[in-house]
């Protein structure tokens, strides 16, 4: 962690995502339209010089309450997502009028988190992207509420921002919010509270920190935002926090000229169909291994095999998603299955050549070949 004033992030990016929290688009539950022009024309300047930009936008809700004359935002979700759904044609409606200023388009994307977990959806999620892209076209993207039931919701803007920079492969993910950037202790509260200007290493420490700073609308809060920051370095891409009412926030991190907080990416950067595995599917159950199965697929790259498995949870089949933790309970990563959790509880703890034995076939030698494997965890808890 760094908290002096200078800077050694160097940012030079053609492609970005810039998200932009209710806390910065919402005024006393309306829309700030004073904003939206504001970032409408920064985003402009960005594309007069080259740089191609991804919105995504909240401000959903605040929109629809307004529309609809709520005194508060409604706790039912029924009711959550029809404001939503009100809401969401008034803001890309003031998102279309903002950019037309600078004779620019945009296009509106609503995705479920079910959409990028399907593979061929977010292909093809990715190939429309790049179209409106090389079209010169600003996506606008949020979350289809309307839709999105618990187990397909990304659950705040913070991680669909993530898993869109990783879709993309976009150079760096911009979180604009009412807050500058991660500090110590919350700034609203404490008049001594520092703002850390650099993240070198995301740890447990850094979680906690965020924790104790809660968003002031929306879903989100510091905390989801170093959820998005974890997914995003681990997959070896930057994250800046910002303050979104800051006069031309966006050119001055284009110019290296900026306050807020930057996030360092791992030096190696996985596959994009790795970070898919690891960073955008959910898990449909969990494999505990011993410290020698640890060791094996943590710190020498190698594949999951049976003998170091103890424990199997939930159910799940062949080809889906499973977490692998330790016997501690730390979850060190995600991968997709070989076998069945029917199957795993009959060959766990055996070596490879009693599988068919045991199951009377052999597909594979591996549970989880180190090709559909990604390490998720802290390197100080990934170690065994």
């Amino acid at each position: 962690m760094n908290t002096d004033q200078q800077f050694s992030a160097r940012i030079t990016c053609k492609r970005i995502v810039v998200k932009v929290g209710s806390g910065v688009l919402t005024r006393k539950n309306s829309l700030n339209i004073d904003i939206i022009n504001s970032i409408a024309s920064q985003i402009c300047l960005l594309h007069d010089r080259g740089i191609e930009v991804i919105l995504v936008s909240s401000g959903a809700m605040a929109a629809g309450v307004k529309k609809i004359g709520l005194k508060k935002r409604p706790s039912e979700t029924p009711k959550r997502q029809a404001v939503s759904a009100i809401g969401q044609a008034d803001l890309i409606r003031e998102w279309e009028k903002a950019m037309e200023h600078c004779g620019r388009k945009v296009a509106q994307i609503l995705l479920t988190r079910g959409d990028l977990c399907d593979r061929v959806r977010y292909l093809n999620a990715r190939n429309t992207l790049n179209t409106l892209l090389e079209w010169k076209v600003l996506p606008i993207i949020n979350e289809n509420d309307t839709v999105a039931v618990k187990s397909l919701q990304f659950g705040d803007n913070d991680n669909l921002g993530a898993m869109i920079t990783m879709l993309l492969n976009a150079d760096l993910m911009i979180n604009l919010t009412d807050i500058g950037g991660l500090y110590n202790k919350d700034p609203r509260v404490h008049d001594d509270a520092q703002l850390i200007r650099e993240v070198t290493t995301m740890g447990s420490d850094i979680e906690a920190m965020a924790g104790k700073i809660a968003g002031p609308l929306g879903t989100g809060g510091m905390g989801t935002k170093i959820s998005a920051a974890k997914k995003l370095t681990a997959a070896g891409i930057p994250m800046i926090i910002a303050c979104g009412l800051e006069e031309d926030i966006l050119v001055k991190i284009a110019d290296n000229n900026y306050t807020g907080t930057y996030f360092v990416p791992n030096a190696q950067k996985p596959s994009s169909r790795k970070n898919w595995i690891g960073l955008t599917l959910q898990a449909k159950g969990r494999i505990t291994i011993d410290k020698g199965a640890q060791k094996a697929v943590v710190e020498q790259g190698k594949s999951l095999l049976p003998s170091g498995i103890t424990r199997v949870e939930d159910y799940f089949e062949v080809g889906d998603p499973v977490e692998f933790i330790t016997e501690d309970n730390v979850v060190l990563g995600m991968g997709l299955v070989n076998y069945s959790a029917s199957d795993i509880l009959k060959i766990m703890g055996c070596k490879t050549s009693q599988i068919k034995k045991r199951l009377g076939f052999i597909s594979y030698d591996e549970v989880i070949h180190r090709d559909n494997l990604m390490i998720t965890a802290y390197p100080d808890d990934a170690r065994s």
